[in-house]
């Protein structure tokens, strides 16, 4: 099993990453979703960079704070179920490639948040 530490700047790192991709190239990701309006890509991504920092600032606490791991996989159950909501809601105004990124990611964030889980009992 992957360290809690580990873990925790994983989901850094991917969620920081996939924030400044957002900000970057919102207008080609918008394109790909079929979309124009580029300011939901934009605010996302700035919501994800700030996630980033704190996920990280909370992997390098020592010891690591459990209150703040259990608010980070309360957010990522959040992100999961706010993502089944989005492609549900906006299947028909999205494209398919555009549902299929919100899935993928869901998925991924869904296994920070177990591992994270995880991670949190063997730390207890």
């Amino acid at each position: 099993m992957i360290q809690l530490t580990t873990t925790m700047q994983i989901n850094a790192i991917t969620s920081g990453a996939t924030g400044i991709g957002l900000i970057a190239a919102a207008s080609p990701i918008a394109g790909l979703f079929g979309v124009t309006q580029t300011m939901p890509f934009i605010a996302t991504g700035i919501f994800l960079v700030l996630f980033a920092i704190y996920v990280f600032a909370v992997s390098k606490g020592k010891p690591i704070n459990a209150a703040g791991v259990r608010f980070v996989i309360i957010m990522d159950v959040l992100w999961v179920l706010a993502s089944v909501i989005a492609i549900i809601a906006l299947f028909p105004l999205i494209s398919g490639i555009g549902s299929f990124a919100i899935g993928a990611v869901a998925v991924w964030v869904a296994g920070m948040a177990y591992l994270q889980s995880a991670g949190l009992k063997v730390m207890a």
